[in-house]
C-alpha cells in the first residue's frame, strides 16, 4: 500500500472509558453532587483531539456491550473518529473514571477498570488491513502493563513499522494501573518500579516519537534525575523525545541529550490559569501529532501542542476542552483577553460553534410544537384537550415516514402537550427542537418547566435544541425591548451552560410594519447584546434585498452559524414554496420549519372524529413530503457574499 492509500493519519491504541466529572469545583470528590459525562481514556481523547484539528484519526480499543460502550462509539463518530478498530466485548463492562477538581494542585480520580473491556484487547483485535491504512500508530503505556494487551500493541507496532508508518508512545504512567497502588490513589503520578522501567525500556526502540512528563521519563529511564533519565532512554532509542515541563512548556530532543533541559527545541508557550490538568497531556499530544504528521517542524508542533494543552488546562473535562483547527488558529493569531481561557467570550464562541456535533447542510423540519393553536382546535371541535398528546404522536409518525433512513429531517415538539411524542423521537435520528417560550407571550415569558433560574434545562437530553419565539420589532417601546432582551440573554447563557444548541425565532411582522431592513436590524441588535444563536428561524422574506441584508449581518457576526430555517405562519403551500424559491438563492438558508400548513387540516378533522389515525398520518405525510420535494427541487445559487469571496 502506497502513501496515497493511507486513509488515516493516526491510529491510537489502548484504553477507552467514560469520564464522570464532578460538577462542583473546590471540594472533595466525596462531596460532589453531580457529574458531567464525557469521553475518556488517553488514546480515545487523543484521537478525538486530533480529529478536531483536521487529522483523520481512528482508535483501536474495546468497549462493553452496554450503554456506556455505545456512548463511546457514538461520541467518537460524532467527533469524526474512525471506529473500525473499536471492538464490542460481550462479557466485560466499559471502563469508568470518576474525577474531580479540588484546587489547582489536586485532581482526585478513581479508575473503575476491574476486568474492563479495553484491557481484554488482544492480538486478534489487530486487523492488518486497518494498520495498513494509517500513517502512524500511537500507543500509551498502560497497555504495556498486561501480557494480553501488550501483545496487541506489539503486533500493531510491528505491522506499522513493516508498512512504513510512524510510531509514537505517550508514556502515560499511572502507577495504580500497573498495580503499584490502591484504587484511592488514582491521582498519584509516580512510584518508582524496576519492573515497570524494564518493561518500558524493552519497547522504546520501537518508536519514532516518545512523549512524557518528567515523572514519566523518570520511570522510563529508571532515575529521578531528569537529564540522566533522558540519557538512559536515548541509550536504547533514536526516537525524538518530547519532554512536557508544565508551565515551562515542552522541549524536543532529536539527538544527544544536552547538559540542560533548556537545550532542546522549544515552541511558543502560553501563560494561562491552571483550572484542570486532567486530560491536558492528551490535548497536548493531539496538537503535537498535528504538527508532527504535517511535517511542520518541532518548534511549530510544540507550539500547537502547548496551545492545545493550554485549552485543556483552562476548561472542564478532557475531550470537550480540546480546540478545533479554526479555534487553534484564532487563538494563535489573536491570543486571549484573560488567562482563564474559558472566560474569554469570543474564544468560547469559536470553541462552541466549531466543535458542535453533526452537520446539517439542509434541514426539513415538521413543526408541531404548537400549543394554543391545537388547544383552540380541540375546543372548536369539542374534543378532549388530552387528545392533543395522541395527535402529536401521529405527527411524529408522519415525520418519520417521510424521513425514512435519510438525514436532514427534524421535528419541533413541546414537552407539555407533546411529551409522549418527544420521548418516542429519541431513537428516530431526527433533529429535535423544543420550545422554551410560553406560547404567544409578549413580553417574552418562558415555559414553567424551565424554572425561575432556567435550571429545568438540566433535564433536557443532549441533542435537544432550545427553540424560543420572540415577537420583536425595532420600533418596540424601550422598556419592552429591554425586558425581552434580558430574558433572551439569560436563556442563551443557560443553554450554553447546559451544552444545548439555541434556535432563535423572530417574528417582527405582528408587532409593526416591516420593510427590507427590519429583520436585519433585529438580528444586528441580537448580536450586539451578546447572543449567538446556533440557528435562526425567520419569517419568509419576499425580496432578495431583504435576504441579502439578513445573511450579510449573520455572516459578518458569526460565520460558523448553523444557518436559517424558514417558518410557515400558516401560509398556503403554494405561497410557502414561492418563498422557498427566493430564499434558496442564499446558502445560509438551510431549510424550513413548517407546522400548520402540514398538520392544520388533519388536526381539525381528526379532533372532530372525521378521519382515523392512519388517515391523519397519511394527510400529514403527503403534505410534508410535497414541501420537502419542492425544497429539494430548487437549486441554490451562489450568494452575493460567496461571489465576493471567490
Amino acid at each position: 500500500m502506497n502513501a496515497h492509500d493511507k486513509t488515516l493519519d493516526c491510529l491510537t491504541i489502548g484504553r477507552s472509558s467514560v469520564d464522570l466529572y464532578g460538577g462542583q469545583i473546590g471540594g472533595r470528590l466525596e462531596d460532589m453532587r453531580s457529574f458531567d459525562k464525557y469521553l475518556g481514556g488517553s488514546p480515545t481523547n487523543m484521537a478525538a483531539g486530533a480529529s478536531r484539528l483536521g487529522l483523520k484519526a481512528g482508535v483501536i480499543t474495546r468497549v462493553g456491550d452496554e450503554h456506556m460502550g455505545r456512548f463511546i462509539r457514538e461520541q467518537l463518530q460524532r467527533e469524526g473518529v474512525d471506529v473500525t478498530g473499536v471492538t464490542t466485548d460481550p462479557e466485560r463492562l466499559t471502563a469508568l473514571v470518576i474525577l474531580g477538581i479540588r484546587d489547582e494542585d489536586h485532581f482526585p480520580l478513581i479508575f473503575y477498570r476491574e476486568n474492563c473491556a479495553d484491557m481484554a484487547l488482544s492480538e486478534d483485535d489487530i486487523d492488518p488491513a486497518l494498520i495498513a491504512r494509517t500513517r502512524s500508530i500511537v500507543a500509551t503505556g498502560t497497555h504495556l502493563s498486561h501480557p494480553r494487551t501488550e501483545a496487541a500493541v506489539l503486533k500493531a507496532l510491528g505491522l506499522a513499522r513493516k508498512g512504513g508508518a510512524r510510531t509514537a508512545l505517550d508514556i502515560d504512567y499511572r502507577p495504580n494501573l500497573w498495580g503499584l497502588s490502591g484504587h484511592g490513589d488514582g491521582e498519584n503520578r509516580f512510584i518508582a518500579s524496576e519492573k515497570v522501567t524494564a518493561k518500558l525500556r524493552s519497547t522504546l526502540n520501537l518508536f519514532d516519537l516518545i512523549v512524557g512528563t518528567e515523572e514519566e521519563f523518570h520511570i522510563a529511564g529508571g532515575t529521578t534525575d531528569t537529564l540522566e533519565a533522558l540519557r538512559q532512554v536515548r541509550a536504547v532509542t533514536a526516537a525524538t523525545l518530547v519532554l512536557k515541563r508544565g508551565a515551562k512548556g515542552a522541549s524536543a530532543f532529536t539527538g544527544a541529550i544536552p547538559d540542560s533541559l533548556d537545550g532542546g527545541i522549544a515552541g511558543k508557550g502560553f501563560a494561562i490559569e491552571v483550572f484542570n490538568v486532567l486530560g491536558a497531556g492528551d490535548g497536548f499530544m493531539a496538537g503535537l501529532l498535528k504538527g508532527w504528521l504535517d511535517d511542520a517542524g518541532w518548534a511549530q508542533a510544540l507550539t500547537y501542542a502547548n496551545a492545545c494543552g493550554a485549552f485543556a488546562v483552562s476548561r472542564h473535562g478532557c475531550t470537550p476542552a480540546y480546540p478545533s483547527l479554526e479555534e487553534l488558529r484564532f487563538f494563535l493569531k489573536n491570543g486571549a483577553t484573560t488567562p482563564a481561557l474559558r472566560k474569554d467570550e469570543k474564544l468560547e464562541q469559536v470553541h462552541w460553534s466549531t466543535n458542535r456535533a453533526g452537520d446539517w447542510p439542509e434541514i426539513r423540519i415538521f413543526a408541531f410544537d404548537h400549543r394554543i393553536q391545537l388547544e383552540d382546535m380541540a375546543a372548536e371541535t369539542g374534543a378532549d384537550a388530552a387528545a392533543i398528546a395522541a395527535f402529536k404522536r401521529l405527527c411524529l409518525k408522519a415525520a418519520v415516514a417521510v424521513a425514512g433512513s435519510d438525514g436532514g429531517f427534524g421535528i419541533l415538539c413541546d414537552n407539555r402537550l407533546g411529551r409522549d411524542a418527544l420521548y418516542e423521537a429519541a431513537d428516530t435520528g431526527l433533529w429535535i427542537g423544543r420550545p422554551a417560550e410560553w406560547p404567544g407571550s409578549c413580553p417574552l415569558t418562558l415555559e414553567q418547566e424551565l424554572g425561575a433560574d432556567f435550571g429545568g434545562l438540566s433535564e433536557w437530553p443532549a441533542g435537544h435544541v432550545v427553540k424560543v419565539l420572540c415577537f420583536y420589532h425595532p420600533d418596540d417601546p424601550p422598556d419592552l425591548r429591554q425586558q425581552q432582551e434580558e430574558t433572551l440573554h439569560r436563556l442563551f447563557v443557560a443553554t450554553r451552560r447546559h451544552r444545548l444548541e439555541f434556535l432563535l425565532e423572530i417574528i417582527a411582522s405582528k408587532s409593526g410594519d416591516t420593510d427590507d431592513a427590519t429583520l436585519s436590524q433585529v438580528i444586528e441588535r441580537i448580536y450586539a447584546i451578546g447572543i449567538y444563536p446556533d440557528w435562526w428561524k425567520l419569517e419568509p422574506l419576499t425580496s432578495e434585498k431583504a435576504w441579502e441584508r439578513v445573511c450579510g449581518v449573520i455572516e459578518r457576526h458569526d460565520r460558523f452559524t448553523r444557518g436559517i430555517v424558514i417558518l410557515g405562519l400558516d401560509q398556503p403551500e403554494e405561497t410557502l414554496i414561492e418563498s422557498f424559491r427566493t430564499a434558496k438563492a442564499f446558502p445560509l438558508v438551510k431549510g424550513f420549519a413548517v407546522g400548520r400548513t402540514i398538520f392544520g387540516q388533519a388536526a381539525r378533522l381528526w379532533l372532530a372524529g372525521e378521519i382515523s389515525d392512519d388517515q391523519a398520518v397519511t394527510v400529514m405525510r403527503d403534505n410534508f413530503e410535497r414541501l420537502c420535494s419542492a425544497w429539494d427541487q430548487l437549486h441554490p445559487e451562489m450568494s452575493h457574499a460567496e461571489e465576493a469571496l471567490s
